[in-house]
C-alpha cells in the first residue's frame, strides 16, 4: 500500500515538474521586444527541429567588431512551413545574411529572429507568421 502511494506521488511530482518546465520554456520574457538589433554575417548552422528552429550566425553588430557566434531562435518548422515561403533549405550554412532580431535580455549573443535577409539575392524570411501570410509583405517591409 505504501509503495503504491509513493509510486503515485512520484508520478504526480514528475508530471507537475515536467509541465512547469514546458510552460517556462515557452515564455518569451527572455527576449527584449523593445529593441531590434541587426547582425551581418554568415550562417554557420541551421537546426530545423522541434520545438524551435535554431539559426547560428557568425557575424557582427557593427563594422569593426570581432565576429562572434550568435544563436537565433525561430518558431517551429511546422509554423514556418505553414506560414508560406520557409522550407528546410530556405536558410542554410554558408549563406551571407543580415538578421534583425530581438536580443536576449541577459546580454548573451542570441535572440529571437524577426527577419533574415539573404544578402546575395535580397530574399528575406520573417518569423512573424501572420505577416508572412499577409499580402504585399515585401512592399510593407521596404517602407
Amino acid at each position: 500500500m505504501i509503495v503504491k502511494n509513493l509510486s503515485r506521488l512520484l508520478v504526480f511530482a514528475i508530471t507537475v515538474s515536467a509541465s512547469a518546465l514546458a510552460l517556462a520554456h515557452h515564455a518569451t520574457t527572455m527576449f527584449d521586444r523593445d529593441k531590434v538589433l541587426a547582425i551581418t554575417g554568415v550562417v554557420k548552422e541551421v537546426q530545423w527541429t522541434n520545438p524551435h528552429v535554431g539559426i547560428f550566425v557568425t557575424g557582427t553588430l557593427k563594422d569593426g567588431d570581432a565576429p562572434a557566434l550568435w544563436v537565433l531562435e525561430v518558431s517551429s518548422p511546422g509554423n514556418l512551413t505553414r506560414a508560406g515561403s520557409w522550407t528546410r533549405s530556405s536558410v542554410k550554412a554558408g549563406d551571407k545574411v543580415v538578421v534583425d532580431f530581438w536580443p536576449l535580455r541577459n546580454g548573451n549573443k542570441g535572440g529571437y529572429l524577426k527577419k533574415v535577409t539573404l544578402t546575395d539575392t535580397g530574399k528575406f524570411y520573417t518569423a512573424d507568421i501572420r505577416a508572412q501570410e499577409s499580402p504585399n509583405l515585401e512592399e510593407r517591409e521596404q517602407k
